[in-house]
């Protein structure tokens, strides 16, 4: 059963978004990947949005460029935190796709981190996770330490 979802607006956003899945790895989360743009499919992502508490998932984190609707329409879906990572994809250097992120109205919020910040959307999902986790905790603690010795 996933705890993480992970959505992204589309399929050119792979590569950008590999390191998600590999840090979740590392950290034995298990999570579904999903490619379902707020625009193209409306449909499919609220229907993402819908089932994930009922799935088991905890978190869920969504990556889109440009206008980068995506985690704002999870979030207006759901009561789960959404995690938003926009990602370079326009000649605005990902700059609308933060600003669409960071601008949510009252009542549908979503945590969004630094433009291209596949890494720590995943390691933030984990500190959501690791909350009501000791042994998730304690891999964080050693990650955190080990990060510290570079």
């Amino acid at each position: 059963m996933p705890q993480v979802r992970i959505i992204l607006g589309s399929k050119n956003d792979i590569e950008q978004c590999e390191s998600i899945q590999q840090i979740l790895k590392d950290f034995s989360i298990d999570y579904d990947f999903h490619i379902s743009s707020a625009h193209r499919n409306p449909v499919k992502t609220v229907q993402l949005a819908k089932t994930a508490e009922a799935e088991g998932v905890q978190v869920i984190i969504a990556a889109a460029g440009m206008a980068a609707h995506l985690p704002g329409v999870i979030a207006s879906h759901t009561i789960l935190p959404v995690i938003g990572i926009p990602l370079v994809s326009s000649s605005l250097g990902g700059m609308d796709a933060l600003l669409s992120m960071v601008q949510m109205p009252t009542g549908v919020p979503v945590a969004s981190v630094a433009i291209g910040g596949v890494k720590n959307a995943a390691l933030l999902a984990i500190q959501i996770l690791a909350l009501n986790n000791p042994e998730l905790k304690e891999k964080l603690r050693i990650y955190k330490e080990e990060l510290a010795q570079q």
